[in-house]
């Protein structure tokens, strides 16, 4: 499963549908997801000193058909982009993302449609969970990987580092379970972020990436604020 469908499960509760954090932030951190599991993936890095595009900037290293389609279709869009810098990418690709998402985990019986109204007036869509069984597995993981302040999987590391990105750690994990507060729950998020748990390369792309997505989703929220 990708990234992002593990992120968009754990962001999304499983008893009312309802998402965690706003969801304009999350379709932003979805378009993050896919970009940091091409850079796991070593398809995209970022330029270097000689590189053909500005230094800094995202490059694509291979364009050969990925694992899944929406990371085929993330590729291309990136390979359109070359040289661009993440934060102007991020918001594309999440852009309709979410709900081709949610279809694929209602597909695979993980997630079931109700309908609603928001104040009984206007029409809803939620996504309770049908079944627990991977996203528990996810959030074991993560617990565990949040109790050790390390992740050697480039996978969970990637998700806690989106996770602490948008500040929805503790949505996820409680940190009473783990007997810390959530002070201590972020500071081992960040430990888990800023790791050495990929090459300098998928590092540094990851690291602009997650930078892009705070940046993103904090102007996001200023936006609805003002």
């Amino acid at each position: 499963m990708l990234i992002a469908s593990d992120l968009l499960l754990l962001l999304t509760d499983d008893r009312t549908g309802k998402l965690r954090v706003p969801s304009n932030q999350i379709d932003i951190a979805l378009g993050g997801a896919l970009l940091i599991e091409l850079a796991i993936a070593r398809r995209v890095t970022l330029a270097g000193e000689a590189a053909p595009v500005r230094k800094g900037r995202l490059m694509v290293t291979d364009t050969s058909i990925t694992s899944d389609p929406l990371l085929d279709e993330a590729l291309s869009e990136l390979a359109a982009r070359q040289g661009k810098d993440p934060k102007s990418v991020v918001r594309a690709l999440g852009k309709g993302l979410r709900p081709r998402l949610t279809a694929r985990l209602a597909e695979e019986g993980i997630l079931h449609e109700e309908h609603g109204k928001i104040l009984g007036l206007f029409p809803a869509e939620r996504w309770p969970s049908s079944d627990t069984a991977h996203e528990d597995s996810m959030r074991a993981l993560l617990t565990d990987a949040l109790r050790a302040g390390s992740a050697n999987d480039a996978r969970i590391a990637g998700l806690v580092s989106l996770l602490h990105a948008l500040k929805a750690v503790d949505k996820v994990v409680d940190p009473a379970e783990l007997g810390i507060t959530k002070k201590e729950l972020n500071a081992s998020a960040e430990r888990i972020a800023e790791g050495d748990w990929a090459s300098e390369a998928v590092r540094k792309a990851i690291e602009a990436t997650l930078a892009a997505i705070i940046a993103a989703t904090s102007s996001s929220v200023v936006a609805s604020g003002g």
